[in-house]
């Protein structure tokens, strides 16, 4: 009787703790002990408003956000969330976020035309605590991101969409980044890469040490522009070494979210694929 006694307790011991790691204890999220912070890319939700998309953040079990400029803002406010909105309307945001408890952690993919428009852009970021911007940035404002990156203290992530888009090929970005202060680097979008025909585990290792942001991503195919969404872990991407080239590189910041598959279908809910990916990610720590 002892004997079974003590394997239930063993038993009780290991549940527990198997339920800790996947799950927020003390409102920490496992993850986050590596400096990580797993986010809802916004546009995942794109037919939704953006209040709207924070009760999606909450209903997946995470509580950051993060935006893109093209959204409606909902919730009786008009416009979208662009970088331009007013002093008011950035306050009613803020009030939402806090009465639903998500943080807006990152922004993007934003990219200005024109100096004036970069410091409203950080000005913006720094009202609404946006930590990481998100960008595709034309050359010639390089250095001044570089500049801006600095003296705000909020990072600038150098985005890829899928080729033949100007920063596709991650050697590109790296070249575009070198100079630059570690403040500015690299978003590596892993599904954007698998459109292109590139394996996202040599883009990380060529990225090594720049890696600011990820829009994490496991895709049907490698090399088809047409590849689409699949719960983490099921893909192509093989995760597990991308997790832990991640690891190595000791990599802190954002993870966005960014599941597209059929998110303009209204017969479609993808909050149960993102929690499962979630947990996926969660497994391999």
């Amino acid at each position: 009787m002892k004997t079974l006694k003590f394997s239930i307790a063993v038993l009780m011991l290991v549940l527990t703790a198997l339920q800790g790691f996947t799950q927020p204890t003390d409102n920490t999220f496992p993850e986050e002990t590596l400096g990580w912070k797993i986010a809802i890319q916004a546009s995942t939700y794109r037919r939704f408003t953006f209040i709207e998309t924070l009760d999606k953040v909450r209903a997946c079990g995470l509580r950051y956000v993060e935006a893109f400029p093209q959204q409606k803002i909902g919730g009786g406010m008009d416009g979208t969330t662009d970088f331009k909105m007013d002093a008011q309307t950035r306050q009613r945001i803020k009030d939402v976020l806090k009465s639903k408890d998500v943080q807006w952690i990152s922004y993007g993919v934003v990219s200005p035309t024109n100096a004036e428009d970069w410091h409203r852009l950080f000005d913006f970021a720094q009202d609404m605590g946006i930590q990481t911007i998100v960008s595709e940035p034309k050359p010639e404002f390089l250095p001044l991101l570089n500049q801006l990156a600095m003296e705000y203290g909020i990072k600038v992530a150098v985005h890829n969409h899928a080729s033949p888009t100007p920063y596709w090929n991650p050697e590109t970005v790296l070249t575009a980044i070198t100079d630059l202060d570690p403040a500015v680097g690299a978003c590596a979008d892993i599904g954007h890469w698998m459109r292109s025909g590139l394996r996202p585990i040599d883009c990380l290792r060529l990225l090594e040490g720049r890696l600011v942001s990820v829009h994490m991503k496991d895709l049907n195919a490698i090399g088809d522009l047409k590849g689409h969404d699949v719960w983490w872990g099921k893909g192509k991407a093989n995760l597990k070494k991308v997790i832990k080239e991640m690891r190595k590189q000791t990599f802190q910041g954002v993870i966005a979210v960014e599941y597209e598959y059929q998110r303009d279908n209204p017969e479609f809910d993808s909050v149960p694929a993102i929690r499962e990916s979630v947990a996926y990610l969660r497994s391999l720590l």
